[in-house]
């Protein structure tokens, strides 16, 4: 079997993922993105349960699926779904003293993460969670 092309070009297609969600956060470099990012994951996957966040990485690309599972302990308790500011605020938690993620971060990284994924593979995903899950990526 050849190697398949999601994972020949994972580094590409993550970079161009960096750069649409710097470029609609109004961010100017990618390595805020990449926060951004990590911390819009992370604050999604604190409400799910592993099997449903499992589900979630698999609707990915490669280089995000692994940024969406990386540095997860799993001994944290779910949290519930809250305002879109509490949540937020969350995101800029990561990292905060190196956290520039705007007040529409989680807007932002929808958009971007729209994409590159496959759109009818993530929305069959999302209609499988919570209907807070899928209010957490409209952008």
């Amino acid at each position: 079997m050849t190697l398949p092309v999601e994972y020949e070009r994972a580094t590409a297609h993550f970079y161009d993922y960096l750069v649409d969600a710097r470029d609609i956060a109004g961010l100017w470099s990618t390595h805020v993105a990449y926060t951004m990012t990590q911390g819009v994951f992370q604050t999604f996957r604190r409400r799910l349960t592993v099997e449903e966040s499992i589900q979630f990485a698999n609707a990915l690309p490669a280089c995000l699926r692994a940024l969406f599972i990386a540095d997860w302990n799993l001994s944290d308790d779910r949290l519930p779904f809250g305002d879109r500011g509490e949540m937020t605020q969350e995101v800029k938690a990561l990292r905060a003293e190196h956290n520039f993620s705007p007040e529409t971060a989680i807007q932002d990284v929808a958009k971007a993460l729209r994409r590159h994924v496959d759109e009818a593979r993530f929305n069959a995903v999302l209609a499988a969670l919570p209907p807070e899950a899928r209010d957490f990526w409209s952008s």
